[in-house]
């Protein structure tokens, strides 16, 4: 009977204390989930009021990081320049600044050059990266891509030092050429002869300082806003009177065909001396007694009707490493013939911003030694001008600032001469 009551009472003392281990398991298990975690306030951030707004309207690539450096918010350009991957900043200088940052609290700014992802090339993308805290454990960055700025700096250092270089040499050789007239006084037939040296300087000064001002107008203006129909004959015909003379020193037959009665819309100076800077270079790049040709159709395309004026010459021909500079500012194929035919190396520029500028570009085949074929693509007058009514319209009704076309470049669809092989015999102008 005893031994009954002890084996009883052991079994009671043990279910109590199995309660009490249970119940006390419990409470243990409910206050741990209470408590926040490190865990959950990894994969839970919560941003300041208004901060998600005010960052989803910022130009910049925004990335918030939390004190584990993981990656809280990112805005969509934060993961087009590379910053991101993986749920983690990928650049290192850049979560280096914000563990420094959320260590002291100090706003910190840097410039940098990053390597491109996927293109293959050399080119850096320049970025000014700036990191300030973010409440009392996030930390926020902001990256500015510096890159076309940069690369538009270096266009006008280039640019001024060009200017600056052009602008030297004949003022120099005027100066010089001044002082010996002086010395030969009493030589008239040097003095002559200084004369037209001074002459021919003196006219590559006056040719570069107006097509830079035919430049800057061609850039800061809006041709279309005296737009109006041109015929393309009576272009051709101005480009060719343009360089008859120059022709005929070099006994170069000028000839001009393809359609006729063709029209464009724009302004008709800015697309005179387009084409005529062409055919101007094609003379001055051809050999004596050999021949420029200008010729225009119409392609038709899906957004309306392109005119294009192809002008081809049998000259020296131009480099695959030349093509793809022959647009820019002061750029030379050959610096020591353009210096002898007075070239200011700008023509060909002029050439690419007028036809931007109508909507419309300027392409190149060409050939060592065989030749070349500017073509100049510009919309039909039809197609042009409804385009143009239609911006007009919309800048009324929207307040919107219409946008000029493409930009003009060389490119792999440029038109050969054979293109042109089916179109009418030219008529040939002495």
């Amino acid at each position: 009977m005893d031994v009954n009551a002890a084996v009883a009472a052991v079994a009671a003392i043990a279910g109590v204390l199995t309660g009490v281990i249970a119940m006390l398991a419990f409470r243990i298990s409910e206050r741990e989930q209470r408590r926040p975690t490190r865990t959950s306030l990894h994969t839970d951030p919560v941003l300041p009021p208004g901060v998600d707004t005010v960052l989803s309207v910022l130009r910049s690539s925004a990335v918030v990081l939390d004190e584990a450096d993981g990656v809280v918010k990112a805005s969509s350009a934060a993961y087009a320049l590379g910053l991101v991957r993986g749920g983690k900043l990928a650049v290192e200088p850049m979560l280096q600044m914000a563990r420094d940052t959320r260590r002291d609290g100090e706003i910190r700014q840097v410039e940098l050059d990053l390597p491109r992802r996927g293109t293959g090339r050399g080119e850096a993308l320049a970025v000014s990266a700036r990191v300030a805290p973010l409440g009392s454990r996030l930390v926020l960055l902001l990256v500015e891509d510096l890159t076309e700025a940069r690369r538009i700096e270096a266009v006008r250092r280039d640019f001024v030092a060009n200017v600056s270089h052009e602008l030297k040499t004949p003022v120099g050789a005027l100066s010089l050429l001044s002082e010996a007239v002086m010395d030969a006084a009493d030589d008239p037939e040097a003095v002559l002869r200084f004369a037209g040296r001074m002459q021919i300087e003196a006219t590559r000064l006056t040719n570069l300082v107006q097509e830079l001002i035919d430049l800057s107008r061609v850039q800061n203006d809006d041709p279309l806003e005296d737009a109006e129909p041109i015929r393309v004959d009576e272009l051709v015909a101005e480009a060719i009177d343009r360089c008859r003379h120059a022709a005929g020193t070099k006994e170069i037959t000028m000839a001009a065909g393809g359609t006729a009665d063709l029209h464009v819309w724009g302004n008709r100076g800015q697309l005179a001396a387009a084409l005529g800077n062409l055919v101007e270079n094609a003379v001055n790049y051809s050999p004596a007694r050999t021949r420029v040709g200008i010729a225009a159709r119409t392609v038709a395309q899906p957004g309306g009707d392109l005119i294009e004026i192809a002008v081809t010459d049998q000259g020296i021909g131009i480099s695959d490493k030349d093509k793809e500079r022959i647009f820019e500012r002061f750029y030379r194929v050959d610096p020591a013939r353009s210096r002898a035919t007075g070239g200011t190396g700008l023509g060909l520029a002029i050439v690419k911003h007028v036809a931007a500028s109508h909507g419309g570009e300027v392409t190149v085949w060409s050939a060592e030694g065989q030749g070349s074929t500017f073509t100049l693509r510009l919309p039909g007058a039809g197609a042009a001008r409804d385009r143009t009514h239609q911006m007009s319209h919309r800048d009324e009704t929207e307040g919107l600032d219409g946008e000029a076309g493409r930009s003009a470049h060389s490119s792999p669809h440029s038109s050969d001469p054979s293109a042109y092989e089916t179109l009418p015999s030219p008529e040939v102008l002495p």
